[in-house]
């Protein structure tokens, strides 16, 4: 899958990128060609149900698949005009953490238990910024007074089990912030969060975006937090993106039957009561895939050319793409009117 592009305002291209795991039912699949841009000072969400490779697109961006089991098999990863795929390993850790910085699901899992907060966020400056441990430990103090730790001078030397879990993911915040990054990856980062905690971390990363100017990628399942948080979404399903578009447009005009059953899955509060609408079956074995469309045996739609042969990457209109046999049909009859091909 190829998308036609100008690299004007691009702060970064995946070009057909694909990362395999070994494993001993097979080769896993887990990002199979897969191709989208992020302009500067954008946000950039991407969602799709768990296992659909959302996580290991962004791993594979700055090279943290391990391997083994993972390889980056092919592709494209071109940052700022220089593809990381090709950088040695010391180059690509000079940009990891100072460039591209990732907010990781877990924070207490992605935080070490046995260092003081402090210390971990001194790290990332004098590596990267070359401070004195001084100059470390005051910028660290700002990083934490700036995503809303209270009393931060006297909590900076706390470990992190003595921190909540919204306090936590406020600490990954800061540390991924520090160096000023051009790109903030955000894993999931309200996962396991209450509601109120959610919506005041949403609130921190899109204040610190409109500040420093930073681009986002928003890697989630949450459509709400989507449609509140980003300017562009990519729909993944089973190592593929299945739509890519604006997200208004995405919201109002879906093209693609599994995006629309996405859409339909978000409790409606002024809906009557009834049961939830959920899609049915479960998503596929990516190492058993089976020809045609991976999405045929749960689409209400599906005729027999999907299941027989695997779906073109339709352009609907100028930013608008879905995986689909049937995308034009769809597209219609969301509302929206198709290019002619």
């Amino acid at each position: 899958m190829t998308i036609s592009s100008h690299s004007d305002g691009n702060l970064l291209e995946v070009k057909n990128l694909r990362t395999y795991f070994d494993s001993e039912d097979g080769v896993v699949k887990a990002v199979d060609g897969i191709s989208f841009q992020l302009k500067r000072g954008e946000t950039l969400g991407i969602v799709g149900e768990s296992g659909s490779g959302k996580s290991v697109t962004n791993l594979s961006i700055i090279r943290l698949v391990p391997d083994p089991p993972g390889k980056i098999v092919s592709g494209e990863v071109n940052f700022n005009g220089s593809d990381l795929l090709l950088l040695s390993n010391e180059a690509i850790r000079k940009i990891r953490g100072r460039r591209i910085a990732m907010i990781f699901q877990d924070p207490m899992t992605s935080l070490n238990p046995f260092m003081k907060i402090s210390k971990q966020l001194m790290e990332m400056t004098q590596l990267h910024l070359g401070h004195s441990k001084s100059q470390a430990y005051e910028h660290a103090i700002r990083m934490l007074e700036t995503v809303g730790i209270p009393d931060a001078r006297a909590r900076a030397d706390n470990y992190p089990h003595e921190f909540s879990g919204g306090m936590r993911q406020r600490v990954m915040i800061a540390m991924a912030l520090s160096c000023e990054p051009e790109l903030l990856i955000a894993d999931e980062p309200t996962t396991a969060l209450d509601v109120t905690i959610q919506a005041q971390i949403l609130e921190l990363i899109k204040k610190l975006k409109s500040e420093t100017g930073t681009s986002v990628i928003l890697i989630t399942h949450d459509l709400g937090v989507v449609a509140g948080m980003t300017d562009h979404v990519v729909v993944m399903y089973a190592g593929k993106i299945f739509e890519q578009a604006r997200t208004s447009e995405l919201f109002s005009l879906p093209g693609n039957p599994y995006t629309k059953g996405l859409l339909k899955s978000v409790p409606d509060p002024t809906a009557e009561q009834g049961k939830l609408y959920q899609i049915p079956g479960l998503p596929p074995d990516v190492a058993h895939l089976k020809p045609g469309c991976p999405f045929a045996p749960r689409c209400d739609r599906v005729e027999e050319i999907c299941r027989r042969e695997f779906p073109p990457f339709v352009q609907l209109n100028a930013d608008h793409y879905s995986l689909c046999h049937f995308a034009r049909e769809v597209y219609s009859e969301s509302g929206g009117t198709p290019i002619q091909s």
